[in-house]
């Protein structure tokens, strides 16, 4: 393939993965439902019908930055990725279905809120989704998909950042067995675990 050759069936394959993140997304607010009150509701009627969601809209910032975060790994571990690996396909598409899966799971956690059955549903999706973007990050980053022109440094700081989001899900998952109630707390050991990670594997991040 020419050095400045366009490689379309992984374009599409990274496209049509931008869709499915967008997509998802955009259902977590769709979740959330208006509150139905009579046009002869007074004001705090309407502050209390909204204090009655906010559980739904912690769910919403939650998974609007866990599927970003998966995301954001995404488009680092492609952008060094020049030549498309028919493997990869599968894995890739099992990742978007987890991915896809999060607005159920959001749902599910908001509506049950403190119970443990949906905290450890919503941080097992959220394990299962990391193992495959890790397992997607690699296979991106290595031959024969990754361009020869990628740093070390690069490819190892995508892997490090996949590595710490799958022990930070882990990490709720125990926190959800354990403790339903701070079951998502156990999210915020994501840039924790990346701090150790860094230590171990350090790397400068892609420019």
């Amino acid at each position: 393939m020419a050095a400045d050759a366009t490689d379309h069936p992984l374009e599409r394959m990274v496209f049509f993965s931008d869709a499915v993140f967008a997509i998802a997304i955009t259902l977590l607010v769709i979740e959330i439902h208006v509150p139905d009150l009579t046009h002869q509701a007074s004001d705090a009627d309407h502050w209390e019908a909204l204090a009655h969601l906010i559980p739904n809209f912690v769910g919403f910032l939650l998974s609007f930055a866990v599927v970003g975060l998966f995301w954001v790994g995404h488009h680092r571990a492609f952008a060094l990725a020049r030549r498309f690996d028919s493997r990869i396909l599968r894995w890739n598409m099992m990742l978007l279905a987890a991915i896809a899966f999060m607005p159920f799971t959001t749902a599910y956690l908001s509506a049950n809120i403190n119970e443990r059955v949906p905290s450890v549903v919503y941080s097992s999706t959220m394990l299962l989704a990391a193992a495959l973007n890790l397992k997607v990050n690699w296979m991106a980053t290595s031959a024969p998909m990754v361009d020869e022109a990628a740093s070390l440094d690069a490819i190892r700081y995508v892997r490090r950042r996949g590595l710490g989001v799958l022990l930070g899900a882990a990490t709720a998952v125990l926190t959800s067995l354990l403790i339903p109630q701070a079951g998502q707390v156990g999210l915020i050991s994501i840039p924790l675990w990346q701090r150790v990670l860094a230590r171990w594997l350090p790397a400068r991040p892609p420019a």
